[in-house]
């Protein structure tokens, strides 16, 4: 698994995720992501809110309950033997 470095806004400290899977749905780049590499992990989707053209990608934690269900259900078809729950 890849990890990725986030730093929150307005902190000097980042915070470290490792990327499970990723897609693109209508043009938005989605992740899903855990804290550790452990099976049993609470995992969470991120959404690029960046613009094109941009250098750096701006993830922001998905919290729109229809939002977090559709991307859910998108990337427990791309992971077939993972059980992802809301």
């Amino acid at each position: 698994m890849n990890k990725i470095e986030l730093c929150p806004v307005g902190e000097d400290t980042t915070v470290g995720f490792f990327v499970v899977e990723e897609t693109r749905i209508n043009g938005v780049s989605y992740l899903l992501v855990t804290e550790t590499e452990d099976e049993e992990a609470e995992a969470y989707i991120l959404k690029d809110m960046s613009q094109d053209g941009e250098a750096e990608a701006n993830y922001v934690f998905v919290e729109d309950d229809n939002e977090l269900e559709a991307v859910s259900k998108i990337f427990a078809e791309l992971l077939e033997d993972v059980d992802i729950e809301l």
